[in-house]
């Protein structure tokens, strides 16, 4: 049963990524104004704009728009939004621990987050799909992980950015734009790709 359900997930994922890619993406002329008009009134190449002066408009989960922020529990008993990270390159990864994709990527991001000052790597774990916090810290123990581990206890994080299949990770450049969007698991070489990429 698990198992379909989970192949169900991923055949819809891989429907509605094509659909995202045949629909394009926003309009880049538009995304450069908003960009000039909001480092024009900060004054600043890198805006410290706050999500309350962003217009709701502007906020989405798709390429060009500003990523909706949230506040989590981490895996080391604190709390973290993402906009603590606001300025930063960020790898926003959702993920599970029975997931094999998930498991695959996982050293390879430890690897980027160890060997690169400007990656920043948010790993939203689907708590409410694990048995416990427990397996979770067991995984991150097991592969030496050290980036910021984010529980999602009720996916309501995955929710607001319409997670489907697992791994999916939103790429936001220090602006708080989504740049990109993968779906599946990601190596090395191209996790950095991306992030090289980004502004």
């Amino acid at each position: 049963m698990k198992r379909t359900m989970i192949i169900a997930v991923i055949l819809v994922g891989m429907i509605g990524w094509t659909l995202y890619e045949s629909l394009g993406s926003n309009d880049g002329v538009l995304q450069d104004q908003l960009d000039e008009n909001i480092e024009s009134e900060t004054g600043e190449g890198t805006p410290e704009k706050v999500e309350s002066d962003i217009p709701e408009e502007d906020i989405g989960i798709t390429q060009g728009m500003y990523a909706p922020d949230f506040e989590l529990a981490t895996l080391d008993g604190e709390t973290a939004k993402l906009s603590d990270y606001r300025g930063q390159k960020i790898m926003l990864n959702f993920w599970a621990t029975w997931c094999p994709p998930c498991r695959a990527e996982m050293p390879d991001m430890q690897r980027v987050y160890e060997e690169h000052d400007d990656a920043m790597i948010l790993a939203v774990n689907l708590t409410e799909t694990e048995t416990g916090v427990a397996q979770v810290e067991s995984f991150a123990e097991d592969f030496g992980l050290t980036f910021p581990i984010l529980l999602d206890e009720h996916v309501e994080v995955a929710g607001t950015f319409g997670i489907q299949p697992v791994p999916t990770s939103f790429m936001i450049n220090t602006k708080g734009r989504i740049d990109s969007i993968a779906i599946g698991p990601m190596n090395e070489d191209m996790i950095i790709q991306r992030f090289n990429e980004m502004d």
